[in-house]
């Protein structure tokens, strides 16, 4: 199991929160804007000095969540429920220490306008001047003022001074909204890291399918090579018995240079069709020791299609099949022939003989040859790639159709 945690890049958490409450910052002073609340340079400072440190909290908060990143959903969640209350209680309490020296002010500034007079007394209280006008004595009677009553200031209370309760109710208040503020941005964040972890899993699920993909088409490879070994194991045999040691002793050089050309490359990998082709005249060398006088060779690849790109190997099933039910069971010159075709957007590789073709009681021609080229197009290609394998008019031939994988 892998105990890796793949997480959300720190710049990205950084600018997340840089993002919010820059938002919420816009937001404030615009609803300030309409709305016409006085003093607006005092305010806006203070408001971003409350922002920053809003964001300062919410990497705290962050800090905290990550720390059970390696836990369900279910655990981060309630992490983040949990921590957001003592962290929007802070960011409450902040905004009050910044906000409570000018709060007094504010309310002067609206007083004026409207020609009132709005102070605190020593008690904390918040009053209301209001004149109050003072009845002359010898006036009408009637209790309705006249040209020669006075006034005076009456005070009225409009906020009595706040207790320890009030104070609460007021933090706990201005918390609320902070804490939803918060939540919001700890949910983008776990969406943030599903998707992080999403796309981690994709490319380690990529990953494996690489790995199993390149275990299979290794396999597939290997199959090829003891296969050939020991059809030329036979072949060199044959020859020492008969008492051929000069053939026997070039057919082992030849193999030696089969060998080293084909172990040269990545076994999973592909190679050029140029050099694929040019394995298949190794190959066809060493099969010429045995048969110098039937084994004909006629390669066709265009000089435009030479560096297209094809899985190693791929001919040589092919190639081996023909020596096998052509060359082998003829008694006359038999020409194997390799073609290279551009046809409709695709290569088309064919490998034919003019040979007996395959025996009366083959099944469709799918040896173990064949199948190892078609699971390993069907490996590597998909349903991109094809194979048919037939009587053709003059002997037998199959085809590979393939994508045009271009070198590099």
């Amino acid at each position: 199991m892998n105990s890796e945690v793949a997480n959300v890049p720190v710049r990205t958490v950084l600018v997340s929160i840089a993002g919010l409450w820059l938002a919420y910052f816009l937001l404030i002073t615009a609803r300030g804007a309409v709305v016409g609340l006085e003093m607006q340079d005092a305010l806006l400072w203070r408001r971003f000095l409350v922002c920053v440190a809003g964001a300062g909290v919410t990497v705290l908060l962050w800090l905290c969540i990550r720390l059970f990143m390696r836990h369900t959903l279910a655990v981060k969640m309630w992490v983040a429920i949990v921590m957001a209350a003592p962290a929007s209680l802070l960011i409450a309490q902040i905004n009050t220490m910044v906000f409570s020296p000018i709060e007094d002010q504010v309310r002067q500034e609206i007083g004026a306008k409207r020609g009132l007079n709005i102070r605190r007394d020593e008690s904390g209280n918040l009053l209301l001047d209001v004149p109050a006008p003072i009845p002359d004595n010898g006036g009408a009677g009637d209790g309705s003022p006249d040209a020669d009553s006075q006034t005076v200031t009456a005070s009225i209370v409009i906020e009595p001074a706040p207790t320890a309760a009030d104070t609460w109710r007021r933090l706990t208040d201005l918390a609320l909204s902070r804490y939803f503020l918060l939540l919001a941005w700890a949910a983008l964040y776990l969406a943030m890291f599903a998707g992080v972890q999403a796309r981690a899993a994709e490319r380690r699920g990529e990953r494996f399918r690489s790995a199993a993909k390149a275990a299979e088409l290794r396999s597939l490879r290997y199959q090829v090579n003891p296969h050939f070994l020991f059809n030329t194991l036979n072949s060199l045999s044959a020859l020492v018995m008969t008492g051929k040691e000069d053939r026997a002793e070039q057919m082992i050089q030849s193999i030696s240079r089969f060998y080293r050309h084909s172990l040269a490359d990545d076994s999973t990998g592909d190679v050029t069709l140029e050099d694929e082709i040019d394995l298949q005249e190794h190959y066809l060398e060493i099969e010429s020791v045995r048969f110098p006088e039937r084994l004909k060779v006629d390669v066709d690849l265009p000089r435009d299609l030479a560096q297209l790109k094809v899985p190693g190997m791929i001919l040589q099933p092919l190639v081996e099949n023909s020596v096998k039910y052509g060359v082998s069971a003829s008694n006359k010159p038999v020409t194997i022939r390799i073609v290279a075709r551009e046809e409709y957007g695709r290569l088309v590789l064919r490998v034919s003989d003019d040979g007996p073709g395959m025996p009366s009681g083959h099944k469709g021609g799918f040896g173990i040859g064949l199948a190892n080229v078609r699971d390993r197009l069907e490996a590597r290609f998909g349903n991109e790639a094809s194979i048919t394998s037939g009587a053709s008019l003059d002997g037998y031939e199959t085809e590979l159709r393939l994508p045009m994988v271009k070198h590099g």
